[in-house]
């Protein structure tokens, strides 16, 4: 019998003195052991018992059950404010029917013995069980616990090797989602993968078709905030899965750029990623640069100067192929509008001399000031992720500078002088689509000229828009978006011809 010694928060402890006190057993399992044996601070804590669902419901005054798992969710609503541990999810010991789908169990069984919890689980690091020893923690040493280790879990992670519970293909059958389990542990413990593990991965792969696009994306998000996101997507390639997780970056794949590019478009956009990794950037920074070059392969055309190769509006293409995906993943609409405004915009610039602030202010007005010091994350590792040494160039520098300088000048019908309403009482105008029109158009010029932001100019420039006709009205007042929309439309037009698809 192995005994350590670990720092455990008393709620926790608090929870399995209850189940103890209640006649039961108590073991700490999961994801929070395996943190703790590689001195991490688990974020959940998870415990497994011999009592059944109602019987743990008994003993503890505020739960949640709302699965078919038996997990009974104890909910700590007497905690300091700072406390980190709000909820501990309860198990009891499980055995589980064949899996004919290839996701989840038939049917579930509660069972009295812990071994047959632990044989089910799918890796060994994740089928050591810690039994606490005593309630009073020692302050120095932490609190002592029992290891119940069947399956060599210590010894794979002291050799950091991910290692299946018995037959490594019967796991994968069983829920095809741990093959993507797998590399995404691989990504955020620096583990390998055993030789018998990659086989039945790879063995395995067209199972995936059976997951749900949610449980895929939910890995995903775990892949993409992990340490080391680049080495999780070769290895999806390299495995046969990408097509079942993201099937449009397979297109990237051998697809040069030459220029100023030595590496492929597949490449240079996990090197993007992974710089945004290495800058701790937040999510959606980093699935925008793995995505920021997405529409690269369905523009690419040779340079008609004979200088390799173009990709006019790929950033256009590009930003409609991430909505797509994010759709099809179901990510949130916030997390999809943002990825998607950062790769439509992440072609912000090309010659520092012909960098306007009028060109700022509409970029922002585009990405939003919330989103733009983002985009310029995004460009940096678009920058890195060619392989240049250098963070921030001269035109980096220069754009930040006047992203500075523009900061506080209007960029949004919002923060004009002139409103709606000051419209409608004071200069008498009727409701109507004339006042949105005559908003925008007064935008535009305080985009170009941010001192004719006064309300007395704009009450008089609102009266002589108001007299002219209403189709040059119209005009004035859509002249920014469908100048956009229109020359997206002609690249778009170009782009299906090439490639013979409609919408």
């Amino acid at each position: 019998m192995q005994t350590m010694h670990f720092k455990i928060p008393k709620e926790v402890v608090k929870v399995v003195e209850t189940l103890k006190n209640g006649g039961f057993e108590a073991f700490l399992v999961g994801g929070c052991v395996r943190d703790l044996l590689t001195n991490k601070n688990p974020k959940d804590w998870d415990l497994t018992t011999n009592a059944k669902p109602e019987q743990i419901q008994g003993l503890f005054e505020k739960t949640v059950y709302e699965n078919n798992f038996g997990t009974v969710a104890i909910v700590n609503e007497d905690l300091e404010q700072d406390s980190p541990v709000r909820v501990i999810e309860v198990t009891p010991y499980r055995t589980e029917t064949t899996y004919s789908n290839n996701r989840h169990p038939d049917e579930v069984s509660f069972s009295e013995n812990l071994e047959d919890d632990l044989k089910r689980r799918d890796f060994t690091m994740n089928a050591i069980a810690l039994e606490v020893k005593g309630f009073l923690m020692d302050s120095d040493k932490g609190q002592e616990v029992i290891i119940k280790d069947m399956y060599g879990g210590i010894k794979d992670i002291q050799e950091q090797t991910i290692r299946a519970v018995g037959d490594a293909n019967e796991r994968f059958q069983e829920d095809a989602l741990r093959i993507m389990r797998a590399i995404r542990f691989s990504s955020q413990l620096g583990f390998m993968a055993d030789s018998e593990v990659l086989e039945a991965m790879e063995k395995n792969k067209t199972l995936m078709a059976n997951i749900s696009e949610e449980r895929i994306r939910d890995e995903l998000v775990k892949i993409i905030n992990s340490d080391d996101p680049m080495i999780a997507f070769v290895t999806m390639q390299r495995i046969g899965i990408l097509p079942y997780v993201i099937s449009e970056l397979e297109e990237m794949i051998k697809i040069e750029q030459g220029g100023e590019h030595i590496y492929d478009v597949w490449e240079h956009s996990l090197r993007a990623l992974q710089n945004g990794a290495d800058k701790k950037n937040p999510f959606h920074v980093r699935l925008a640069a793995l995505f920021h070059d997405i529409g690269k392969p369905r523009t690419r055309k040779p340079d008609p100067k004979g200088k390799g190769w173009t990709f006019y509006a790929h950033e256009v293409i590009g930003a409609r192929m991430t909505k797509k995906i994010m759709n099809r993943l179901h990510f949130s609409r916030e997390t999809t509008e943002k990825v998607v405004s950062l790769v439509r915009w992440h072609m912000f610039f090309s010659d520092p001399d012909q960098i306007t602030l009028s060109a700022v202010r509409r970029l922002i007005r585009n990405v939003g000031p919330e989103l733009v010091w983002d985009l310029m994350d995004v460009r940096r590792c678009d920058r890195i992720g060619m392989g240049r040494p250098k963070e921030a160039p001269y035109r980096l520098r220069k754009f930040e500078a006047m992203i500075d300088e523009v900061s506080r000048d209007p960029v949004s019908v919002k923060q004009l002088k002139l409103n709606g309403d000051i419209m409608l009482a004071e200069l008498g105008m009727k409701p109507g689509r004339e006042i949105g029109w005559i908003l925008h158009a007064l935008l535009e010029e305080v985009l170009d000229d941010p001192k004719k932001n006064e309300l007395e100019y704009q009450k008089c420039r609102a009266q002589e828009l108001l007299d002219l006709p209403k189709e040059e009205l119209k005009k004035l007042g859509e002249a920014g978006k469908e100048a956009t929309e229109e020359a997206e439309e002609a690249e778009l037009k170009e782009i299906r011809k090439k490639h013979k698809v409609g919408k």
